[in-house]
């Protein structure tokens, strides 16, 4: 280890002491995610401004620094699964009827694909209006090695149709899915848990007496993994200093600007569907400066991490204690929102590749009919979509081939790709957040108009 990489180290100590000290002036998750990741910014840039990309003074400091942040995300994608199966047991457990699992199920799933669709307009917009397209890239080594991979890839995930999506969700060795084993092990610890809970539910019926000792001992686990998602949150502004560190020291600025309209056209977008976000949001009458103030951390982690899954916790979290929604809708919400219906991954980006693929092989992108068989097909394929870094590719290797369009621009695109998906998993996030509040919007609206009409019949009696 050189002397340079020890001073950088001990710089970075410094750094992490820095928000120790913060820690213990404020409760505010916020001001020390926020301090976090700001530390991380600068303490990035300045590593590849002194050693740049390439040096092995660089190398050698980042893989200490990601210690800190490697083992934050493994401390989370530790307590995911167990949060998930405890959550969802005793979320239904909760239920007074298990008609309720459905409405808030199918309201959840039904705003994530709604979202992911006017996220794919969107895309498709302002590709047109920017005139984006593949035409003329330039494809380095680098590049030309990952199309290899992606064509291999593509003959996995083509022949995927909906119902086989579906079935996938549906566990077979809930052991395996428990280790995350596949991708849709999420929604298939979920469905477990669901019906576990059901069953549950139905031994309290047949037998009360078992049904109370499995409620406390539900409710006692439970209180045990939460007691570990709060200790493991307590970390999370160290998670974000040395995450944060990582993706602005690694970064390639030479290739970031040789593409750098694709990079702005991406956050136009993404920004512009935060403000879709806020407008459900508003409309479910919550304040949408004190949203944003509650979910910053949620956001935060998300950009930095680029994994939808690993924020699941947050995601429970925040929605439960922040924003007061209830169990049963914030465990839905997030873990769903994990893989299905991701508005950025699954919505901007396919369609943006889509938009900018069709000319080189003749296909008119402004053509009505393509742009809604387009925006139909983002939409169904967005189900089962990976909630981890890269899930945007898997989304671009089933939509483009299904428009009939060729995956290499996805290659073409891969320099860049780690800086657009930190603000599209930051997205697909705040789209998980927004469907779980609008959901609650939904169904507190619903009872209260049932228990006007209970009221008038029981007048008219």
């Amino acid at each position: 280890m050189s002397l340079y990489t020890i001073l950088n180290l001990i710089f970075f100590c410094g750094l992490l002491y820095v928000i120790y000290s913060i820690s213990k002036k404020t409760e505010s998750l916020s001001r020390k995610v926020f301090t976090g990741m700001v530390l991380g910014l600068a303490f990035g840039f300045a590593l590849q401004l002194l050693y740049g990309v390439d040096s092995a003074v660089m190398a050698q400091t980042l893989n200490w620094t990601n210690l800190v942040g490697d083992a934050y995300v493994r401390l989370l994608r530790m307590i995911i699964m167990p949060l998930i199966l405890i959550t969802m047991i005793a979320s239904v457990l909760r239920m007074d009827a298990i008609a309720s699992l459905g409405k808030i199920g199918f309201s959840i799933v039904g705003m994530l694909v709604l979202t992911t669709a006017i996220a794919a307009l969107i895309g498709i917009g302002l590709t047109l209006l920017t005139g984006l397209s593949a035409e003329g890239m330039v494809a380095g080594a680098r590049e030309l090695a990952r199309a290899d991979v992606l064509e291999v890839r593509r003959g996995s995930v083509s022949g995927l149709s909906l119902p086989d999506v579906i079935a996938g969700f549906i566990p077979t060795n809930i052991f395996a899915d428990l280790t995350e084993a596949r991708d849709n092990s999420i929604i298939s610890v979920v469905i477990f848990g669901i019906l576990s809970g059901i069953a549950a539910l139905l031994v309290g019926k047949d037998n009360p007496a078992q049904g109370e000792t499995i409620k406390s001992f539900v409710t006692a686990v439970q209180a045990i993994v939460m007691k570990l998602v709060r200790m493991v949150m307590g970390l999370t502004p160290y998670g974000i200093l040395a995450l944060m560190t990582y993706v602005v020291a690694s970064s390639d600025g030479e290739d970031i600007l040789n593409l750098i309209s694709f990079v702005l056209t991406s956050y136009t977008a993404i920004l512009l569907m935060f403000g879709v976000h806020a407008l459900f949001i508003i409309g479910s009458g919550m304040n949408i400066r004190s949203y944003f103030q509650k979910i910053w951390p949620v956001l935060s982690f998300a950009f930095a991490t680029r994994s939808s899954a690993a924020t699941i916790p947050l995601t429970v979290k925040t929605q439960i204690e922040e924003l007061k929604v209830p169990s049963p809708i914030a465990n839905l919400a997030a873990t769903f929102g994990a893989t299905i219906g991701q508005n950025g991954c699954a919505g901007i980006y396919p369609a943006m590749l889509a938009v900018m693929v069709a000319p080189t092989v003749g296909v008119d992108p402004t053509d009505f009919m393509f742009i809604v068989s387009l925006v139909a097909i983002i939409a169904i394929s967005s189900f089962g979509v990976a909630g981890v870094g890269g899930g945007a590719t898997f989304a671009a290797l089933i939509v483009l081939p299904a428009m009939g369009l060729p995956v290499t621009v996805v290659a073409l695109l891969i320099s860049i790709e780690p800086l657009i998906d930190m603000a599209r998993t930051a997205l697909n996030v705040n789209g998980a957040i927004t469907s779980g509040v609008v959901t609650t919007k939904l169904l507190s609206m619903q009872q209260s108009e049932e228990d006007v009409l209970a009221a008038q019949g029981a007048a008219k009696v």
